[in-house]
């Protein structure tokens, strides 16, 4: 994939008080290059139950290849594909939601649990640059796999 139009792409999940702590970092590491550092951030659920919020910002190109190489096993590639003018922001975002249950069998599909934020490149910055970009490198995707 030679060039990649995205500027970082974001991943996130909550750790719920019911949750084991490391299986739910491993649900995120699926999408993450080796030794990736997460961020951790503790907060309060609406009872007072502890939440820990994991997160990773991945810049380097070179890392950004790698999690979109994990999209690549998606089953719902072409309906990702489909639904990109209502996953693309005015702000030129690529949202998914990755099912972490799945994520933790290193299994790749929609669903809930990971949030996943790409910032796609457009010149000029309008929604409807993003999206063609957005489905130009998700249709590489699809083709090379």
């Amino acid at each position: 994939m030679p060039k990649i139009p995205l500027h970082y792409v974001d991943l996130r999940t909550f750790c719920y008080a019911t949750e084991d702590e490391k299986r739910v970092e491993e649900a995120l590491r699926t999408f993450l290059p080796e030794e990736f550092e997460i961020d951790r951030a503790e907060t309060e659920g609406h009872y007072g139950d502890r939440i820990l919020v994991l997160s990773a910002r991945v810049e380097n190109a070179d890392d950004v290849r790698h999690v979109l190489s994990r999209l690549a096993d998606l089953e719902d590639l072409d309906r990702l594909l489909d639904e990109l003018d209502d996953r693309v922001t005015e702000n030129t975002e690529l949202f998914l939601r990755l099912d972490k249950q799945a994520a933790f069998g290193d299994d790749v599909r929609l669903g809930d649990g990971i949030t996943f934020r790409a910032k796609v490149e457009a010149y000029p910055a309008k929604k409807e640059t993003a999206v063609e970009n957005a489905r130009e490198v998700l249709e590489r995707l699809r083709d090379e796999d």
